[in-house]
């Protein structure tokens, strides 16, 4: 998958501006984060996201974007958001399409906690998958991986 162009899809999100959709390849020209959870208000889900939404800036001011993605739904998702004030899109993958295409698809088809970096022509530069789940990337790792790429 490393050095491939990302697949591309298009999901429903929750954002802090209301439901939308977001599609991967209208981010073109610059870098997105996709941030694979396996589920709102879980524990080690919580710590993560939560993690990321107060380290936000040091991806943006990397240029990059960030996009949550598990299966729940959208009402999920906007409980989840609204309550621990998380103002990156969360999308909402239900059949778990967009988790298969990325590696994030684990054993009986349960949600896999994983990270890929797209760069901003749309390459997949990193891809980290946790076998099992109770472990996930910091900000500092992810911005390590996006630094280089602003630099081309």
């Amino acid at each position: 998958m490393i050095e491939q162009t990302a697949p591309d899809f298009t999901l429903p999100a929750w954002t802090a501006a209301g439901a939308t959709t977001l599609t991967l390849s209208e981010q073109r020209g610059a870098p997105v984060v996709l941030a694979f959870y396996p589920g709102d208000d879980t524990p080690v889900c919580t710590r993560q996201l939560c993690s990321y939404q107060d380290d936000l800036s040091v991806l943006t001011d990397l240029g990059a974007t960030l996009w949550g993605i598990s299966s729940q739904d959208l009402a999920s998702h906007e409980r989840f958001a609204t309550r621990r004030g998380l103002t990156f899109p969360l999308l909402s993958d239900v059949d778990k399409a967009v988790h298969a295409l990325y590696g994030a698809k684990g054993l009986m088809g349960l949600p896999k906690r994983a990270v890929v970096v797209v760069d901003a022509d749309g390459v997949v530069r990193h891809h980290s998958a946790s076998s099992l789940g109770l472990t996930y990337q910091d900000t500092a790792a992810i911005a390590a991986v996006l630094a280089p790429l602003t630099r081309r």
